[in-house]
């Protein structure tokens, strides 16, 4: 057992798909996953259990935000042995070509956190994707007649940010897609303990016209990713 993580080690899969939203996380394992167990409620943070066309996977949510994100990363990894971990949330868009409800598939992370600074000093690591997950993803997308784009996505440790417009500015001007609070953190930890992770997201919201997706289509735009990334893992 760990410390935000409270189970037996054998049940949680080596295949865990990571929402934000602990109740995602469920609604994940009701929709998709039969046989299934609830294997965490610690703090609220819901961990299931349960098979998906007969393969093992776990569903975890992870909070807000890169240090929230980190530690349950670090327990699935470390304590529960996960091997694949694809994380399934939402973005905002800052690129004309990648629209409300399409799929972001990330190909590689910037961020504004000082968490890789602390680790790495003045060495500029640059978190990406597992190849493998990553093109397994673009063929599955392709094949379903997704509305997707593959890019760089901006992880930023502000929502509410002072120099917002600042950073998207400097984003947009080198190709980056979109922001999310997470993706960064994901794909260094995946590096460092040498696992397979990809990122997956939904878009939600523009911040170049304001428009969001309402609220009573996004279940079924979140889904639609969800059918993404377990194709991807086991297709």
């Amino acid at each position: 057992m760990s410390i935000h993580i409270v189970a037996d080690p054998k049940l949680v899969a080596d295949t865990v798909l990571l929402p934000g939203d602990p109740l995602r996380a469920r609604h994940i394992a009701q929709t998709y996953l039969t046989d299934v167990i609830q294997y965490n409620e610690i703090r609220g943070m819901l961990g299931f259990t349960g098979y998906w066309h007969g393969n093992r996977v776990s569903v975890q949510g992870t909070g807000m935000g890169m240090p929230s994100f980190s530690i349950y990363a670090h327990e699935l990894i470390d304590t529960y042995h996960a091997k694949r971990l694809v994380r399934v949330g939402t973005c905002g868009t800052m690129s004309e070509t990648l629209h409300l409800k399409d799929v972001l598939i990330a190909q590689a992370a910037d961020s504004d956190s000082a968490m890789n600074p602390s680790r790495f000093g003045s060495y500029q690591f640059a978190p990406t994707a597992s190849f493998d997950l990553l093109a397994k993803a673009v063929e599955h997308a392709k094949a379903a007649k997704l509305g997707f784009a593959v890019g760089n996505v901006f992880t930023s440790d502000q929502f509410y940010d002072l120099k917002g417009e600042e950073k998207k500015q400097i984003a947009q001007s080198l190709g980056t897609m979109a922001i999310d609070m997470e993706t960064c953190e994901l794909y260094t930890l995946a590096r460092m303990k040498q696992v397979e992770a990809l990122t997956l997201l939904t878009v939600s919201d523009s911040l170049l016209t304001g428009e969001q997706v309402p609220p009573a289509q996004r279940q079924s735009t979140f889904d639609a990713m969800v059918d993404l990334a377990l194709q991807t893992l086991f297709g």
